[in-house]
């Protein structure tokens, strides 16, 4: 071969070499450069097989993304730049577990796992690729939607618990889901956003499926289009017909801060994944416009159960941590944590709130036991002749705000607050005490407890029970001859309650989420016991033969007021996937290395998605 042929090959043969490495390095691009500063929105692959999504020929494949924005950002604000801030670890180290608990605890993860195991094949014979299972009544439900909510819901349960061929099945199912098409008039886009987008994200973040990234954009991209409003405040309960018609959508006058602050997490893990920060964006936006009502409101710290979106108002008199606020302030911490420290504003949230929540929501309950307990009742504001706010409590304490006792605990080891580790163990012991207390040994929705005069000194005083207990029913229904100690024993009201309003329990998981939390956090080995009598009493009362079924009266130790003929979704992927946490080593879904959102669902935090990704290129 001449010289001439020599050099002509080559300059091919490095043509070619400069040209694969190009290509690879287009292929391999980081999924999490961020894009331009622009409102558009930029391009997302089709799925890699068409054949494997079926849809309706007459719309476009991707509907909410092509959609017009009628009220369009006009700025999208970029997520921090920069390494993770070096945040302090919140787990207890492994050492504080001994092996002989470690050991005792794995016949408890397998009762927990066969009991998910029973539920889901219920689900998948009876009610597959529906919302949820009516387990008395063996009917499927569809009241989210119609999108199969327990199915995405509990993709992550299902890879956690090692069913990995269950998983897979369900993935597939998951591809079939058609989120442009719903009969329901109405969307609840906090549920859809928590449980759906929530769900995709976890499962993807645990197993690395691109399939569940593909559905996660499209369930992103039709829940930022309830963001377009004229103030870019979300619509949470949203006629998803109209915005597909692109009728004009107001943001509501009375919507609840659970509800509309529930994206921050959601939105920012999807933005992190994908580089496209419209999402982490609208959130953040909404976010900002919270922590300005969180000083104008009339108990600044908290926010009213009630908040007028539509015209950025939150003039309501009432707090509460219950079901109307939880997602807000449980998501301030870890807020913090998924943006890995480099956002100020939940840290100065969370601070703002919990000294608020501290001084004026949390209570001493008198109880018989002479336990030192806290829980989280709500508070009403009045104003005075001269302007002045005037705080009530009212001693009323809901299941859902059991959250409380983990927040505390997660934001005190996070923030290094010492008392609220304190605060976090009197809280988790609270909801202890509710659950021990009742009847049946299960914590009912509400019930309302004698508030202690002081939190350092509170002796049982039998007289002055009862007269709480004559007096709150004569507030309700006046009667003054009323028997106490009759009305007591007719509405079986433990001692140191004075009420029960609901009396039902809906499977929640707000109790042992907060216990499996603290104990994640501070090692105490007590909590283990505690969970397995819990688990057990919880099992043994709502076992059904589908599956199992909520509880009407907590307070009929004989079973005569019998279940509820619902098995929410939440049931196996909150509340037996907390329990199943609890007894698995601690290591396994550290909270070092994830944060849950409101609905259980694990998002990677940036220190270990660097980590990993660093490993991967070695």
């Amino acid at each position: 071969m001449n010289r001439a042929r020599r050099q002509l090959l080559g300059c091919v043969l490095v043509a070619v070499v400069l040209f694969l490495l190009y290509r690879r390095r287009q292929s391999g691009a980081d999924v999490n450069v961020p894009p331009p500063v622009t409102p558009e929105a930029p391009e997302i692959p089709a799925p890699e097989n068409p054949e494997e999504h079926p849809h309706d020929e007459t719309k476009p494949p991707y509907l909410w993304r092509d959609l017009p924005l009628r009220f369009p950002p006009t700025v999208i604000e970029l997520l921090p730049e920069g390494s993770p801030r070096d945040l302090p670890g919140l787990q207890a180290g492994s050492e504080h577990v001994s092996r002989i608990t470690l050991w005792h605890q794995q016949s408890r993860k397998a009762a927990v796992k066969e009991a998910f195991q029973r539920c889901w094949k219920s689900y998948k014979n009876l009610a597959w690729q529906t919302d949820e299972l009516a387990p008395l009544s063996g009917l499927p439900q569809n009241g989210l939607g119609g999108w199969g909510t327990t199915l995405v819901d509990n993709l992550d349960t299902l890879w956690i618990m090692g069913m990995h061929d269950e998983f897979n099945e369900a993935v597939e199912a998951v591809t079939q889901i058609r989120y442009e098409d719903t009969q329901s008039p109405e969307i609840n886009t906090h549920e859809t956003n928590t449980r759906h987008l929530g769900g995709l994200l976890a499962a993807y973040d645990l197993s690395g499926d691109r399939r569940l990234l593909d559905k996660a954009v499209h369930v992103g991209d039709m829940l930022y289009a309830a963001f377009d409003t004229p103030n870019r405040m979300p619509i949470t309960h949203w006629d998803s017909h109209r915005a597909e018609r692109q009728e004009e959508q107001l943001a509501e006058e009375a919507t609840s801060p659970s509800e509309v602050s529930s994206f921050v997490l959601e939105f920012t893990r999807l933005s992190q994944i994908t580089g496209d920060q419209r999402y982490s964006n609208a959130a953040h936006q909404v976010m900002v416009r919270l922590q300005l009502a969180q000083d104008m409101s009339k108990l600044p710290g908290m926010w009213p159960v009630v908040l007028n979106t539509r015209a950025n108002m939150a003039d309501s008199d009432k707090f509460t941590m219950g079901p109307e606020a939880d997602s807000l302030y449980k998501s301030l911490p870890k807020a913090y944590a998924l943006l890995g420290g480099r956002l100020s504003m939940y840290r100065t949230m969370y601070e703002k709130a919990t000294r608020t929540v501290a001084s004026h929501s949390l209570f001493r309950p008198m109880n018989a036991q002479g336990k030192d307990i806290l829980v989280p009742g709500s508070v009403q504001v009045t104003m005075t002749q001269n302007g002045k706010p005037r705080t009530h409590l009212e001693p009323q304490v809901h299941h859902r705000a059991c959250f409380a006792g983990g927040m505390f605990a997660v934001g005190g080891a996070l923030f290094n607050i010492p008392i609220h580790r304190k605060i976090a163990n009197k809280l988790v012991d609270g909801c202890i005490w509710a659950s021990q207390a009742m009847p049946m040994g299960i914590m009912p929705e509400v019930y309302e407890a004698v508030p202690c005069a002081s939190q350092t000194s509170c002796p049982w005083n039998e007289w002055h029970w009862k007269q709480e207990v004559w007096k709150k029913e004569n507030t309700v229904n006046p009667d003054p001859s009323l028997d106490a100690d009759a009305f007591i024993r007719d509405h079986r009201i433990p001692r140191g309650f004075i009420a029960i309003p609901d009396t039902r329990y809906n499977l929640r998981p707000d109790t042992i989420e907060s216990i499996f939390m603290l104990y994640r956090v501070t090692g105490r080995e007590d909590l283990l016991d505690t969970a397995w009598e819990m688990f057990e009493t919880i099992q043994n009362a709502t076992r059904v033969e589908n599956g199992n079924a909520g509880l009407v009266d907590v307070t009929d130790d004989q079973g005569e007021t019998g279940h509820t003929d619902l098995m929410e979704s939440y049931w196996m992927a909150q509340t037996l996937k907390y329990f199943y946490l609890i007894f698995s080593t601690p290591d396994i879904l550290s909270l070092d290395d994830y944060v849950f959102n409101s609905a259980g669902h694990p998002f990677k935090l940036p220190r270990l998605a660097e980590m990993e990704k660093a490993f991967e290129l070695q």
